[in-house]
């Protein structure tokens, strides 16, 4: 019996369970927000949730934590070293180096956040999907 376990199971195996929610939160903190099902929404809430109090942390145990809990790709843009200012694109002369998702989460998210407990995340309800009639939500940083 499960009793008192709160764990969105998603109908898979542990490992599959990890690798989505991981790369819908790397999905999120990339874009921002992401449309997808109701049931996957609200197992992303309180994980993106537990990775952004991480980043609030700011310190190298949190960065190494955290990375367990997202992929770690490139944002195609650049941050400047010395100010951590996000730039689009190079500019001759500066010190510049690629935004990840973990930099963008410790520098920009965090940022973001500093002054809040809690409630990161924001989840809207959409109509269901058109194929299957499966509850859709809308998912987003706050």
């Amino acid at each position: 019996m499960r009793h008192q376990i709160k764990k969105h199971k998603l109908s898979r195996a542990q490992d599959q369970r990890k690798a989505l929610l991981r790369s819908l939160a790397t999905q999120l903190f990339l874009h921002g927000e992401i449309k997808t099902t109701m049931a996957k929404a609200k197992a992303l809430k309180s994980y993106a949730d537990k990775v952004i109090s991480l980043a609030k942390k700011g310190d190298l145990n949190s960065r190494r934590i955290a990375l367990r809990y997202i992929y770690d790709i490139k944002t195609n843009r650049y941050m400047d070293v010395e100010t951590k200012a996000v730039v689009d694109e190079k500019v001759e002369g500066k010190k510049l180096m690629e935004e990840t998702i973990l930099r963008k989460l410790f520098t920009e998210i965090s940022n973001k956040y500093s002054n809040r407990n809690g409630g990161y995340t924001r989840i809207y309800r959409m109509p269901n999907r058109r194929g299957d009639n499966s509850e859709m939500a809308l998912i987003q940083l706050s």
